[in-house]
């Protein structure tokens, strides 16, 4: 399956964002995993919402003021990884349909920091078929 140009944007502002909180001096591990479980994630699954298309500064700043202070600085994974993480989440949820909140509990930031490193020159679909059965894994131990 190959997702058409406007999906691709979304992942990339996506992945922009998730690159964004660094420059933010957010804790990626916490970043993420508050983001994925978010209403802004939420609105972002949506078939449309206004939210999809106001870029990556907008959305962060509608999820700051959602989180309240629940964000921290702390320690930071790369760029690239950042951007990976935030991209692949999406396409993820393009693929299967499933939730932001039901992909980041199968593999949480901290997973796929550590699954960065092989996977990100992998063609998207088979990283997405990787961290899915690392996922089943995971589950079984």
């Amino acid at each position: 399956m190959t997702l058409d140009s406007l999906k691709l944007q979304l992942c990339d502002i996506q992945g922009r964002l998730f690159e964004l909180s660094l420059k933010k001096g957010f804790a990626s591990e916490r970043f993420v995993d508050l983001y994925m479980r978010s209403r802004c994630a939420a609105e972002y699954d949506m078939d449309y919402n206004r939210l999809q298309w106001a870029g990556e500064e907008y959305v962060m700043e509608e999820f700051i003021d959602e989180m309240n202070g629940k964000l921290a600085s702390g320690k930071q994974y790369s760029e690239d990884a950042m951007y990976w993480i935030g991209y692949t989440y999406r396409y993820w949820h393009f693929l299967t349909g499933e939730s932001s909140r039901k992909i980041s509990s199968q593999v949480p930031a901290g997973i796929m920091c550590l699954g960065y490193p092989g996977l990100h020159t992998e063609d998207m679909i088979l990283a997405v078929d990787d961290l899915k059965r690392l996922a089943r894994e995971r589950k079984r131990a």
